[in-house]
């Protein structure tokens, strides 16, 4: 999957002569104009293709898209995959790795909702009985 990406930018970059030493100057990825894409530019393209996706299949797409839900999926598909936070923080372009957790959390609580939706004839309408054992509390929080 890789070589394939390597590939695909290599033909960019020539087709757009960014290979070339004076185009040091110019993004890699970029308007019609050769300046830095803007989150209007950005959100300009993603609407473009998704109003093309939906001409082509109306349930391709959810009627409500934005880049932030997409860069929102991409963390929560990095992280399900296994990838550190720290690395998930850097793609982000997050300052603190505190601000990346938000999405381990979010992931608890997609897991543990999935769980009790798929075991509604177990999951319990009171709370456990356990969770009053103060013993068997402080024994877990030290284990």
């Amino acid at each position: 999957m890789l070589d394939a990406q390597i590939i695909h930018l290599k033909n960019y970059m020539e087709e757009h002569r960014l290979d070339q030493p004076t185009a040091n100057i110019h993004p890699l990825f970029f308007n019609s104009r050769k300046e830095k894409f803007t989150r209007a530019g950005i959100n300009h393209i993603l609407h473009k293709y998704m109003d093309m996706a939906r001409k082509a299949d109306n349930t391709l797409i959810p009627d409500k898209a934005s880049c932030h839900s997409f860069r929102h999926s991409k963390a929560m598909h990095l992280l399900q995959a296994g990838v550190n936070l720290v690395y998930i923080r850097d793609i982000l372009g997050h300052v603190s790795v505190q601000t990346t957790e938000i999405y381990a959390r979010a992931d608890s609580r997609q897991k543990r909702k999935a769980l009790e939706n798929a075991y509604v004839d177990i999951n319990p309408d009171e709370e456990p009985v356990w969770t009053k054992n103060e013993n068997l509390i402080s024994w877990l929080k030290r284990f």
